[in-house]
């Protein structure tokens, strides 16, 4: 796995290491043999020295010493095809060695892309200043444009949870409330049943007086028609 620090950009910012114009360089050594009342703009004297051999440095010295330049003063040596060429394969295998999306938002694929993009507006540049100024604002402009997507995102999903949030604390209520409607509706059909037995008991008690009101109708009906016989039948006696 590749560290995500690693930068696929080739050369950093310059960096300024001092402002002091002093050419003397305190770690540089002194030769000894040389007078001091001497002065140093002349032939130096070689009688007393000893030859010194100056050895060959490394390739990694020279390679380190090379990167430490490079980050000081990035070199204006134009990008060839073979450069761009190995930055592809290098953007190519990051890629798979970090695993990144194909499709979809990946943090890790706009990371390299970003590095890549920068690279090339670097390569543009030395050919280029105009050029290159003008790939910087498109860079910007899109940084800006995703920065904005972003906040828009992260304020929508902060709205979405406030209202979700909301909403169970109103279903909750609602749900209380309904437990509530349902208990006094439970009431209600209770008192409509009890009211309903009254109703039936009241109708059924009237019915048995109707019929006892109309039976004893009857019977005074049918003693008065019997008297009425009797009372026309003693007339009739008397007159005969």
């Amino acid at each position: 796995m590749i560290p995500p620090n690693v930068s696929l950009v080739k050369y950093d910012v310059p960096v300024l290491i001092t402002k002091k114009q002093d050419n003397k360089n305190p770690n540089c050594p002194t030769i000894k043999g040389i007078p001091k009342g001497i002065n140093n703009t002349g032939p130096v004297p070689t009688s007393g020295l000893k030859p010194c051999i100056i050895k060959p440095c490394d390739e990694k010295h020279s390679q380190a010493v090379e990167e430490i330049l490079n980050s000081i003063i990035p070199p204006s040596t134009p990008a060839t095809r073979l450069d761009v060429v190995n930055l592809q394969e290098e953007l190519d295998r990051r890629l798979q060695q970090r695993q990144a999306r194909e499709t979809g938002i990946c943090p890790v694929r706009r990371e390299l892309y970003s590095q890549v993009f920068d690279e090339l507006i670097r390569q543009v540049t030395i050919n280029c200043a105009e050029r290159g100024l003008l790939l910087l604002r498109v860079r910007d402009e899109i940084r800006m444009t995703i920065a904005a997507y972003q906040t828009l995102y992260e304020s929508s999903v902060a709205f979405g949870m406030r209202k979700a949030l909301q909403s169970e604390q109103g279903k909750a209520d609602l749900e209380t409330k309904i437990l509530e409607m349902e208990a006094f509706k439970k009431s209600l059909d209770r008192q409509v049943n009890e009211l309903k037995e009254k109703c039936e008991q009241i109708e059924k008690h009237a019915a048995e007086q109707r019929q006892v009101e109309e039976k004893k109708h009857q019977d005074e009906i049918q003693f008065l028609k019997l008297n009425n016989q009797q009372l026309k039948v003693s007339h009739l006696v008397t007159f005969l």
